[in-house]
Formats: structure tokens, C-alpha cells, sequence
């Protein structure tokens, strides 16, 4: 099994592949486990999945640098692939970058990105962004820089611009920051809320280092296919998951109030054949067995299971 310590290098290597790697957003643990169950490589924490689904807020800069790392933590303990954080604003200026940068290397992100608006932010694709003076945000750079490089080289740094979705925003101020981040020691640039394939192009032509890609929102939908010659390292559906299981819960609950216990009757047959139809097993009860009947007494194991009611592991 990876460790912690293992993601970093693999996420650099996959950045030097350059290759183009999909990335699903994760907002808790389990839906990180179910997007490498499904196959994916890399995964991205979404910062927007992670205020609506443990605040019940939008993404409004609310979330604390604290429940950021606590969760970031869970999620890359719960998985063997490289994960990206999602910095924010840094949480402040350039010096509380470099705490936010150490946090979310110790909590065991591959890399993490970190954005030039004013705090407190917002999503990427919502209106009313605004974003920090560009000699501001490259000290925050150079800032987390400085701490990937004490810490840990092989961590992957992403700078993401938001200037192109300000009011007056444009693709030339974009493309300004970008260099500057890049010139500040950055793996990767992230060109936030982009409108055409055309944008895209402009930056990778003009900043000439690794893209991030949010086809999301604003951005073009656009297929792997469409991304050939855009140097593009990380594409990201950042809360497709988190949509479909918010949709999910809203059918079955508003089901289950209508029709109570019949409802899970109703759906018994549906979920037979499920990947997820023995929840118990995804969820690791076979593995906590093995793992106590490697370290515990035998008797109170054999004890323990012997005439018990339930799951059996």
C-alpha cells in the first residue's frame, strides 16, 4: 500500500508524463473511495463539495484553513492515488500562505493549488470575484514555494488566476499573471473561468508551463480529444459527484417520506446486483476482521463472532 510520503513522487512523475489526467472532485472520504474504485488516477479535493456538504454553505471563502486540512487529511489517508488540495486564498497573506502550504503537505496532498482573488473568495464560476494585486499574489507564491521546497521538492504547485471572470476581467491579464506565477517558481497554471477552447490555447502558447483545466461553469465542456496540443496536465469535474449524490439523496429521501419502509423493499431488487449492493464489504468490514484475527487473542475473536447476529465478515 502508498503511503503518504509516496504521493508527492507519483504525482510528479504523472506531471512529467505529459500525459492528460481526468480528476474528479472528492468532498469526503468515501466519494474519494469510490472515484478510485472507478479507476481514476489522481483526484481533486473540491473546496466547493467540502462547504456544501460540511457547512450546508456555498462556496464562499467560510470554510477555515482547520476543516480544510482535517478533511484533506481523511481524504488522502483514504486512498492509494496522488490528491490536489484546494488552498483557497492561502487563507490570508503571504505568511499565512506558507502555514496553509505546510499543513496541506503534512496532511499528504500530491500538490495543492492556491488562487490570486480577494478573500474572502468564491467559486470560480460564480459572479462577483475579485482578485488581489498581481505583486501580492506572486509574494504568496514565492511564499509556498519557499515551504514545497523545504518540505517536500516533489510536491506539485498549481497558481490559479481568476482574472479573466472579474468585472473588465480579460485573457491578457490572464495570461500576465500567469507568467508572473510561473517566473515564481509554480509547477502548474490554472486559468479560472476561461470561455472558449481559443482562451485556453492563448495561455498554453503564451506561458508555455503545464495547464489545469476546470470544464465546468463558464468553461467549455470540452472531451479529452478536444484538449490535444493545449499542454494540459489536469482536467477536472470538480462537483459532478457531489451533484449526483446530492440528487440521489433528495429522490430517495423524498421517496422514503412518502412511502417509509416500503421504499427500501422497492429498491432491495434494484440494488442486488449493485457494485455497492454489500455496503458492509466497501466500506473495509472484511479487512477489520482479518485484521483482529491477526492481532487479537483468538478466543475473544471466536467469541466475539460465534452466535453474533448481522453482517458476517
Amino acid at each position: 500500500m502508498a503511503t503518504r510520503k509516496d504521493m508527492p513522487r507519483r504525482f510528479r512523475e504523472m506531471l512529467q508524463s505529459g500525459e492528460t489526467f481526468v480528476q474528479p472532485g472528492a468532498f469526503n472520504a468515501q466519494s474519494a473511495l469510490i472515484a478510485e474504485a472507478a479507476g481514476f488516477k489522481t483526484i481533486v479535493v473540491s473546496g466547493y463539495g467540502l462547504s456544501a456538504t460540511l457547512l450546508g454553505k456555498p462556496d464562499v471563502g467560510l470554510m477555515t484553513l482547520t476543516e480544510v486540512v482535517q478533511m484533506t487529511g481523511y481524504i488522502c489517508d483514504a486512498v492509494n492515488i496522488p490528491v490536489l488540495g484546494d488552498g483557497d486564498t492561502g487563507h490570508g497573506n503571504a505568511i499565512n500562505v506558507m502555514r496553509t502550504a505546510e499543513q496541506l503537505i503534512k496532511a499528504g496532498v500530491g500538490g495543492f493549488f492556491i488562487e490570486d482573488q480577494v478573500a474572502p473568495k468564491r467559486c470560480g464560476h460564480v459572479a462577483g470575484k475579485q482578485v488581489i494585486p498581481i505583486s501580492e499574489a506572486v509574494g504568496k507564491y514565492r511564499a509556498a514555494v519557499k515551504v514545497r521546497d523545504e518540505m517536500n521538492p516533489d510536491v506539485v504547485l498549481v497558481a490559479r488566476s481568476d482574472a479573466r471572470g472579474v468585472a473588465g476581467g480579460s485573457i491578457e491579464e490572464v495570461i500576465t499573471r500567469c507568467k508572473a506565477y510561473r517566473d515564481a517558481g509554480v509547477d502548474v497554471v490554472f486559468p479560472e473561468g476561461v470561455i472558449s477552447r481559443e482562451e485556453v490555447e492563448q495561455v498554453s502558447r503564451a506561458v508555455d508551463v503545464p495547464l489545469f483545466y476546470n470544464r465546468t461553469g463558464v468553461s467549455p465542456n470540452m472531451q479529452l480529444s478536444d484538449m490535444r496540443d493545449l499542454r494540459i496536465f489536469l482536467v477536472i469535474n470538480a462537483n459532478g459527484a457531489h451533484r449526483a449524490g446530492a440528487r440521489a439523496m433528495w429522490d430517495y429521501l423524498h421517496a422514503f417520506a412518502q412511502e417509509d419502509a416500503a421504499l427500501d423493499m422497492r429498491l432491495a431488487e434494484q440494488i442486488k446486483q449493485h457494485p455497492l449492493a454489500d455496503f458492509h464489504a466497501f466500506v473495509g468490514f472484511p479487512q477489520i476482521r482479518m485484521l483482529e484475527e491477526e492481532f487479537l487473542p483468538a478466543d475473544d475473536v471466536a467469541r466475539k463472532y460465534e452466535g453474533s447476529l448481522g453482517f458476517r465478515p
